[in-house]
């Protein structure tokens, strides 16, 4: 085990990235899709003459004895991986080995599997993605009443609710979820057309008249639909939408890791991720407490985002029926993509059951800013009783730039007492009148109840 370390890791083969994601997109299980179909295609041909019941179960008896190490030595010499394997196949059954690929081109074996893997992926993703959305519509549920103070430009602005604001990112990750899905139940294989996509060589095998039912016999072992059209590979297309739709999803995980940042600082102080009894935030300043959660979650986040650029590129430069532009960055962009969501999943999951919301900065906060919000409501209430809008709007201005003043002193903020000195504003609103107006309860709107709504809507949805 310690050899391993001698040479480069990917961090994604132990750091980032579930077991079970690992699993979808290891070597093993990469040659053991390859060997499954194999054996399809082998017990489909049986149907038209061209393979044996002792060939196939010789097949059968060896499918899953994946050797690796052998493969690689092959691979050392005739520079091919997939007929490495399959050589390594053909040795391990030597009765039924002779009429493996028969047929074949090597991404009538390799797109297949890949379809195949893209979509279970997706389907772990969207499992991942599930608990979730569930996991924050019952935090929207509980903070749906808990008034917080909103900000604009990353400036203090009105009140909201905290359930309300979580509601923002339980709405996108509701719509990830649905592309997601769409996707994955998309998802189709290249088929089995040979060298170019025109079938011809099945044709000279089976007949030309049984293509169409052979590919459908195909599709049904494999539970797997066909692109109709294809080259050698199925289009590029596909993984393009699909890495795409992954870092949108990204996007919105993003965008809740990067708020919780600003609202961890211990200037706004609301919210923090969970942060263990012996974990250390920095080497030099034993009383840091970095949100490296969240940070974890922007920076895998960022790097997935440009993916979709090289999915584009391998859609857009295969030449004619095939080039190897592609080739050998999918064997890291496909793993990564879906390994780094997963880690974005999984971290933010551990962050939405674990973070503590620190109501008594909620509570500092509302008492510093919101003061400032009551100033439209008293403008737009005194307008109503007949004041000149434009003349309150000077004095209500001058006031706040006063209180302002008193805040950034470190004083409490003053404003509304100052307007209620102000026997301009007083001549229309009574002081106890702009008391109520001042009060955050009552600035709300309905975002409590669309918050509600909108955790009502994800668990309808996930459990439809």
């Amino acid at each position: 085990m310690n050899d391993a370390f001698d040479g480069y890791l990917s961090p994604f083969g132990w750091r980032y990235g579930s077991p079970e994601m690992r699993r979808l997109w290891s070597e093993n299980n990469k040659r053991l899709l390859w060997r499954q179909i194999w054996l399809t295609l082998a017990r489909v041909q049986s149907g038209y003459g061209l393979v044996s019941t002792k060939q196939i179960a010789d097949l059968e008896a060896h499918a899953r004895d994946v050797d690796v190490p052998r493969a690689l030595e092959i691979e050392a010499e005739i520079r091919h991986d997939l007929m490495a394997e399959l050589k390594t196949y053909a040795e391990q059954a030597p009765i039924g080995g002779g009429i493996l690929h028969l047929g074949a081109t090597s991404m009538d074996i390799e797109d297949n599997a890949d379809a195949l893997r893209l979509r279970e992926s997706l389907t772990l993703l969207v499992s991942r993605l599930e608990t979730l959305l569930l996991a924050l519509a019952e935090q929207v549920d509980q903070y749906a009443d808990l008034p917080v103070m909103a900000f604009t430009h990353l400036q203090p602005a009105e009140p909201t609710t905290l359930g309300y604001r979580l509601a923002i990112y339980c709405q996108d990750l509701l719509e990830d979820w649905r592309l997601l899905i769409s996707l994955r139940d998309g998802v189709r294989g290249k088929g089995f057309k040979g060298a170019v996509g025109t079938g011809a060589a099945y044709g000279d095998l089976i007949g030309m008249e049984n293509l169409t039912s052979f590919e459908e016999q195909m599709s049904t072992a494999l539970e797997l639909p066909f692109f109709p059209i294809a080259t050698q590979t199925y289009p590029r297309r596909q993984e393009y939408v699909v890495i795409s739709a992954i870092a949108g999803l990204g996007s919105s995980v993003y965008k809740l890791a990067f708020d919780l940042r600003f609202l961890q600082s211990p200037p706004i102080g609301e919210l923090n991720e969970p942060f263990g009894s012996r974990q250390v935030g920095s080497s030099a300043m034993p009383f840091k407490r970095n949100p490296i959660l969240a940070e974890k979650i922007d920076s895998l986040a960022r790097a997935l985002s440009v993916m979709p650029q090289v999915a584009w590129g391998n859609a857009a430069h295969s030449l004619l029926e095939r080039t190897l532009d592609d080739s050998a960055n999918r064997r890291t962009l496909l793993p990564e993509a879906f390994l780094s969501a997963d880690e974005l999943l999984n971290t933010a999951l551990k962050i939405v059951k674990g973070w503590v919301v620190n109501t008594n900065a909620i509570r500092r906060n509302l008492e510093i800013y919101a003061p400032f919000a009551a100033t439209e409501r008293v403008m737009m209430a005194a307008a109503r009783r007949g004041a000149d809008r434009q003349v309150l709007h000077e004095r209500l201005r001058e006031h706040a730039l006063a209180a302002w003043t008193e805040v950034q002193a470190g004083k409490p903020n003053d404003l509304i007492s100052r307007i209620q000195q102000d026997e301009e504003i007083t001549r229309y609103l009574p002081a106890a009148e702009i008391t109520s107006l001042a009060s955050v309860v009552d600035y709300m709107g309905s975002a409590p109840q669309r918050a509600r709504a909108l955790a009502d809507a994800v668990r309808k949805s996930i459990f439809a």
